[in-house]
């Protein structure tokens, strides 16, 4: 694991755009990183529908579950400089 790249232990569900949104400090900047459901799920194989009574909790303990995957796709992607217009990263 690259040290220059860190992830606080921070998460939040935005169900407006069905993303989980987690920081990334990348040499002391905050960057900011999303996962959408689809992306999630489909890593998982779990079946979540947007619309499902307490999705909060559900994607997040999901999100639980596969940090350590979901941060070694986002740092390859820092390591890259895959960033989006607005310096996000985004996995869809």
């Amino acid at each position: 694991m690259n040290q220059s790249i860190l992830f606080p232990d921070l998460q939040d569900w935005d169900q407006q755009s069905q993303t989980i949104i987690f920081p990334a400090q990348v040499q002391g900047a905050n960057v900011e990183c999303r996962i959408s459901l689809a992306k999630l799920t489909s890593l998982s194989s779990a079946t979540i529908k947007p619309d499902e009574q307490d999705i909060e909790s559900k994607v997040l303990a999901l999100f639980d579950e596969y940090r350590f995957d979901i941060e070694e796709e986002v740092e390859a992607l820092i390591e890259q400089e895959a960033f989006d217009e607005q310096g996000k990263v985004i996995l869809l």
